[in-house]
C-alpha cells in the first residue's frame, strides 16, 4: 500500500502534536498521588496528637492498706569483749617461762609468765645487806650520843664544884655542840635505815612483778611472747597477753551515719548478722550512743554500743556485723506507698495531647514546672500535712493526709475519709482511646 508524501506528513504532524498532551497528563497524575499521601500523613498525625472524644487518662493505683510498720536504721561495725585487758611487763628482762596459751581460761591472780629472777634476787640480797649496815650505824650513833652527853655532864659537874672556875666556857660550849652533832647523826642513821627498808621493799615488789599475773577472770585472746624472749620496758610497757573478761557477754560497736543518729536512742532493740552465720540473726540492744563524731573519708559517723548475749560462744571478737536498729514500730496503721506521696496528676493540656498538630508545633512551657509541683507535695517530714490522690469515678481526687513514720517504701498516713481498700494513685499511665 502506498501513500503520497502529503498524507505521510499529515499523520506525522498528528503524532508530534499529541506528545505534549501525554506529558501533561503524566505530571498531573503524580501531583494527585503526592496530595493524597500528604493528606493521609496529616490525618495520621492529627489522629495521634489531636483530642479524641473517647480519650481518658489512665492511672496506676494501689489499695490503701492497714498493717504494721517497722522502721530500721542500718549500721556496720565489729564485735568486741566488754572488758578487754592488755597485760604487759613493767620490768625489763628475759622471759623464763610462759605458762598459758591462746584460748586458755585464766583466773584473777594466776601466773601467766615469769621473768628470769636471778638479777632481782641479787638486788634483794644487796638491799638487805644495806639495811643491816644502816641499822648498825644507828646503834653507833646512839652510843655516840650517850658518850657525848656523859662528857658534857662531867664538865658541868666540875664547873659546879669549882664555882665556875673550871672548865673554861669554851669547853662547855664544845661539849654541848658535840652532843647536838651526835643527836643529828643518830637521826641521819635512822633515816638511812628507812631508806634501806624502802629500797628493799621496792626490790621485793619488782620480784613479785617478775611473775606476770592475770588481773581478771577471763580468756587469753592473744599470746604475744615466747620463752627466752627479751622484754625491754624502757618507755612503754610491752603487751605480752590480751585477755577478755567474759566472752559470753560482748558488745557490738557500730558506726551510725549522721543522717540517722537522730533516730537512735539508748534501749532500742536491734538485730545483726555476721558473715560466719549468714542465716542466723542475733538480738542486741543499744547501751550507749556517743556524742563524739568520727570522720572517715569525709563521712561523719557516731559510735554506738550494743550489748550482745553470746552464751553459746558462737560470736568471736573482731567479727564484722551488719545491724538493723529498730527505731519505730507502728501496729495496725494505714499505709500508702511512698510513690503516692510524690504523685501529682499531669496538667489538662498534657492529658489532651496538646491540641493536635498545630498545638504540637507551638512553643510549650518549660518542663521544669511539673517536677516543681510534684516536689511541693513531697516536702514535709513526720507529722506534716500532705496529700494523696485517689481514683473516684475515673477521676483523680486530692485527699489531705498527715504522714507518720516511713520505712523507705511505705508511709503511715492518717486523715478524714481514709479507709482500707481506697484506690490510691501512684503513677500516670497516659491516655486510652
Amino acid at each position: 500500500m502506498s501513500h503520497t508524501p502529503s498524507v505521510v506528513d499529515a499523520e506525522l504532524a498528528k503524532i508530534i502534536q499529541s506528545e505534549p498532551a501525554r506529558g501533561h497528563l503524566r505530571a498531573l497524575r503524580w501531583l494527585i498521588v503526592a496530595v493524597v499521601f500528604a493528606l493521609a500523613g496529616g490525618g495520621f498525625v492529627w489522629f495521634r496528637s489531636g483530642p479524641a472524644a473517647d480519650a481518658a487518662p489512665q492511672y496506676q493505683t494501689e489499695p490503701l492498706g492497714r498493717g504494721n510498720l517497722r522502721v530500721t536504721v542500718s549500721a556496720t561495725g565489729k564485735l568486741a569483749p566488754i572488758n578487754q585487758v592488755d597485760v604487759g611487763s613493767e620490768l625489763s628482762g628475759t622471759i623464763e617461762t610462759v605458762l598459758v596459751d591462746d584460748n586458755d581460761r585464766v583466773n584473777k591472780g594466776q601466773v601467766l609468765a615469769r621473768l628470769d629472777l636471778t638479777k632481782l634476787q641479787n638486788q634483794i640480797a644487796k638491799s638487805k645487806a644495806a639495811l643491816t649496815s644502816a641499822e648498825a650505824k644507828v646503834l653507833q650513833a646512839v652510843a655516840t650520843v650517850k658518850e657525848s652527853r656523859a662528857s658534857l655532864g662531867r664538865l658541868r659537874q666540875v664547873a659546879k664544884l669549882s664555882g665556875g672556875k673550871v672548865p673554861a666556857p669554851t669547853e662547855l660550849e664544845t661539849a654541848e655542840a658535840t652532843v647536838d652533832r651526835a643527836v643529828a647523826d643518830e637521826a641521819s642513821a635512822r633515816a638511812a635505815v628507812e631508806e634501806a627498808r624502802a629500797t628493799l621493799r621496792t626490790n621485793e615488789t619488782d620480784l613479785a612483778k617478775a611473775s606476770i599475773r592475770s588481773p581478771i577472770d577471763g580468756v587469753v585472746l592473744q599470746r604475744k611472747v615466747e620463752s627466752g624472749q627479751t622484754v625491754a620496758a624502757s618507755l612503754q610497757a610491752p603487751v605480752l597477753f590480751t585477755l577478755a573478761e567474759n566472752l559470753a557477754q560482748m558488745e557490738l560497736q557500730v558506726d551510725v551515719d549522721e543522717a540517722d543518729v537522730g533516730q537512735v536512742r539508748e534501749g532500742q532493740p536491734a538485730t545483726f548478722t555476721v558473715d560466719a552465720y549468714p542465716n542466723r540473726s542475733y538480738p542486741a540492744r543499744i547501751r550507749q550512743v556517743r556524742f563524739g563524731a568520727e570522720t572517715v573519708n569525709n563521712v561523719v559517723t557516731y559510735k554506738t554500743m550494743l550489748n550482745v548475749d553470746n552464751d553459746d560462744l558462737s560470736l568471736r571478737p573482731g567479727m564484722t556485723a551488719t545491724a538493723e536498729i529498730v527505731t519505730a514500730e507502728r501496729e495496725n496503721v494505714l499505709l500508702v506507698p511512698n510513690a503516692a506521696l510524690r504523685f501529682t496528676p499531669p496538667p489538662p493540656e498534657a492529658q489532651s495531647g496538646g491540641g493536635g498538630l498545630v498545638a504540637s508545633l507551638l512553643p510549650r512551657p518549660p518542663r521544669g514546672l511539673a517536677p516543681r509541683r510534684q516536689s511541693a507535695n513531697a516536702k514535709g517530714g513526720k507529722g506534716a500535712a500532705r496529700q494523696i490522690w485517689v481514683l473516684r469515678d475515673g477521676q483523680p481526687v486530692a485527699v489531705p493526709v498527715t504522714v507518720g513514720s516511713s520505712d523507705g517504701r511505705m508511709t503511715e498516713v492518717a486523715g478524714e475519709g481514709l479507709e482500707p481498700g481506697l484506690p490510691v494513685i501512684t503513677a500516670s499511665l497516659g491516655t486510652a482511646r
